[in-house]
């Protein structure tokens, strides 16, 4: 899948780098995306609302700061998702995909990443007023300008994208996957991914796992302290080398800012899980063994 080859296999997830998390310093994000790259993460993904719209802007701050080469790294962003926030006169929470929103939204986001263009833009949630004309107008003048390279999706149906690809080629889909939320496995969603050369994003990939008490949690714990051992890796680890395995080439989207754990989770990579192990591990998230 010649798609995937642009972006790192694991993805930084800068959510929770700002205001909805670490709140880290212009240093601090200075020495995450030098670790980043340090252990071959190069793929940032950004939202135009993280941080209540606050976060691409300490983020590109960070950036023009460093030393580092745009073209050393990717950057995706996603736009639609409308909410009530400073400088935002929002009545209600809603999606907003004219062709003027659309523009505008990556304007705003090019100029708070101190970049000029986006490696990937996705539309956050599909809206049901969405109009596949409308959208392929912005994203087609967005791509004749240079702003963005290509175009992609998030949480998105196969239906959905095929009523986008009525006008315009869909490059990405980021969806929720993880062991204890598998439903787009076996929903036509990666296969999808798989059957048009689409890049196959995760995010939330450890699930509810360690957020959770649940007797499926209890289970998947037992197996895991005997993968453990097997393996010599951590519990995120191997609840990333499960997801890893599907064949949709599925990227990682991780969400912590803490430089260890970030580089536990490209570590995940290396871990060859096999077979039968990938099987017990959804036999006790299900807790009923498949068909």
């Amino acid at each position: 899948m010649n798609n995937t080859l642009k972006y790192s296999r694991i993805i930084a997830g800068t959510m929770t780098w700002g205001k909805w998390g670490k709140q880290h310093s212009t240093k601090e994000m200075i020495e995450l995306m030098n670790y980043c790259l340090e252990n071959n993460i190069t793929t940032f993904d950004h939202a135009d609302i993280y941080g209540d719209y606050t976060t691409e802007q300490q983020f590109g701050k960070a950036f023009a700061e460093s030393a580092i080469n745009r073209e050393n790294i990717q950057i995706i962003s996603k736009c639609g998702i409308q909410f009530d926030a400073e400088g935002r006169a929002n009545k209600v929470k809603h999606y907003d995909y004219s062709k003027e929103y659309i523009i505008s939204s990556v304007e705003r986001s090019l100029k708070m990443l101190r970049t000029e263009y986006l490696d990937l833009l996705l539309l956050h949630r599909p809206s049901p007023l969405m109009n596949p004309v409308e959208i392929a107008e912005a994203i087609n003048i967005l791509k004749k300008e240079g702003k963005i390279k290509q175009f992609g999706v998030s949480n998105f149906t196969p239906s959905q994208i095929k009523l986008m690809e009525k006008e315009t080629r869909v490059d990405a889909n980021q969806v929720e996957y993880s062991l204890s939320s598998n439903e787009v496995m076996n929903n036509g969603t990666l296969d999808d991914c798989m059957v048009h050369d689409r890049l196959a994003m995760s995010w939330s990939p450890l699930g509810n796992y360690f957020k959770k008490k649940s007797q499926a949690n209890k289970r998947i714990k037992n197996v895991l302290n005997d993968l453990i051992k097997k393996y010599n890796a951590t519990e995120d680890q191997l609840l990333l080398a499960w997801i890893l395995k599907h064949p949709s080439k599925i990227h990682p989207v991780v969400g912590t800012a803490t430089q260890k754990r970030l580089k536990m989770a490209m570590e995940a990579v290396n871990i060859e899980m096999e077979l039968q192990d990938w099987f017990i591990l959804l036999e006790a998230n299900e807790g009923y063994e498949v068909a």
